[in-house]
């Protein structure tokens, strides 16, 4: 759609804005806000909120998860209407966005900046919350603040000057921004729901070949494993111990003199992802240069991981020998398998939903976090095509997966340039480089 301009414009005094519509007006912050210093004196209120990535969102005040005080009266009770601004650690974290706009009471922690309304030339709080998230998306809060983490406070961000349209205009505005930006954001909700869905086809695929193979005809026996269900008839079930050997990998936090060590590189469960090997951070360590030989990787071996959240747990992927030498750290297992099992099927049976029941039943669980024993590895239990159908499976995964990831791809890209647009029209309606008086 093509957006009109305004007819006349003029300069503005705002450094990082050039002109505005002739006939807007500017002011400052503490000409329209007020810092809201309203506590939560008695706990009188108990409803929860958070600043989430540009959002107000509820929490519940009983979750055990989270940094939570022990009591809430040092929180700030906040309105329908408040903006409250998270302007910390301005420094080291660039990415987030910092502006919310309340829409119920609740109360909201005093580390944020509550802007109160207090004058009657504000129509709408709206149209302001908008404004000060444009400048937020312009980067414009991180050339100020101080203090080691450089944080903003009321005193210096009621100076900030803001574009002041008639009352009319501010409606007009806000209704434009919330009309576009909830079509905008349905179209990336629908988006990422795809996205999740190519996901979740990409794990049948993969579940569906190394199982149930890939004709749907052939003859099926019971595999007598609970979770693997039934398998081709003429397909055997092994465990992985009597398919391929574990070699375990180096400890960190041995104390070795110079003239006894040699420093290699080595792969961490971060390096070991779904399908590939993450050659990004490569990481070295130094060994006992008699021990070197016991950790180091061969081509073709199967990297497991040992632990990490679930979706990390028993994970697999083929190591293709890019780094030599190169070792591995103990939470990594290194699996050699023997001639009847594909390293490259076994890597793709770690990622089905069957080997991740598996690994999951044999698995300490901690908060967040899991792992699996080199035994319990071994305990795993393949489905074993012939070598001739195992290599047809992996050239169908092969094929299918790329056709999937490619769609996913695709898709991310046009979320991006979705939420690309959706920062545009909010910049440009909020600062009048677009005229949407006159849009239904």
């Amino acid at each position: 759609m093509e957006y009109q301009s305004y007819p006349n414009y003029k300069r503005s005094s705002i450094d990082w804005l050039h002109e505005i519509p002739e006939h807007w007006d500017e002011t400052v912050i503490s000409a329209l806000f007020e810092d809201n210093k309203h506590k939560n004196k008695g706990n009188v209120e108990q409803n929860l909120l958070s600043l989430s990535y540009g959002r107000i969102i509820k929490k519940d005040i009983n979750t055990e998860e989270g940094l939570l005080p022990a009591s809430f009266e040092t929180y700030q009770i906040v309105n329908s209407d408040h903006i409250v601004l998270r302007l910390t650690d301005l420094q080291n974290d660039q990415r987030s966005l910092r502006v919310g706009h309340v829409c119920e009471k609740g109360i909201i922690t005093s580390a944020y900046t509550g802007l109160k309304k207090k004058s009657f030339r504000i129509s709408s709080a709206r149209y302001f919350y908008y404004l000060l998230h444009a400048y937020d998306l312009m980067k414009v809060f991180y050339g100020m603040g101080a203090g080691v983490r450089q944080s903003l406070g009321f005193d210096e961000l009621k100076k900030i000057r803001l574009l002041l349209p008639n009352d009319e205009e501010q409606e007009h505005i806000v209704q434009f921004l919330d009309h576009e930006t909830t079509r905008i954001d349905a179209l990336i909700e629908k988006k990422q729901r795809l996205i999740e869905l190519l996901k979740e086809k990409r794990q049948v695929v993969i579940t569906q070949a190394v199982t149930k193979g890939l004709d749907p005809n052939v003859p099926m026996k019971d595999s007598g494993v609970e979770w693997l269900g039934e398998v081709p008839a003429h397909w055997s079930i092994a465990k992985l111990r009597w398919l391929a050997s574990l070699q375990g990998g180096v400890a960190k936090g041995k104390v070795i003199s110079e003239k006894d060590a040699v420093t290699l590189p080595y792969l961490r469960v971060a390096n070991v992802q779904d399908g590939y090997v993450d050659l990004t951070e490569v990481k070295k360590i130094e060994v006992l240069k008699s021990e070197s030989k016991r950790y180091l990787l061969r081509a073709s071996d199967v990297l497991m991981n040992e632990g990490g959240d679930n979706d990390k747990l028993g994970r697999g992927t083929v190591w293709a020998g890019e780094i030599e030498p190169c070792i591995h750290q103990n939470h990594v297992f290194a699996i050699r398998t023997e001639h009847r099992l594909l390293p490259e099927f076994l890597a793709l049976y770690t990622r089905s939903h069957s080997a991740k029941a598996h690994f999951f039943l044999r698995s300490k669980q901690s908060t967040n976090l899991a792992s699996i024993s080199a035994s319990n590895i071994m305990e795993t239990s393949i489905p074993v095509p012939p070598l001739d159908e195992q290599h047809t499976i992996l050239m169908y995964v092969d094929e299918t997966i790329t056709r999937l990831n490619l769609l996913e791809t695709k898709t991310t890209k046009s979320i991006e340039l979705l939420k690309k647009h959706r920062s545009a029209l909010i910049t440009a309606a909020v600062t009048g480089q677009i005229d949407v008086r006159n849009i239904a």
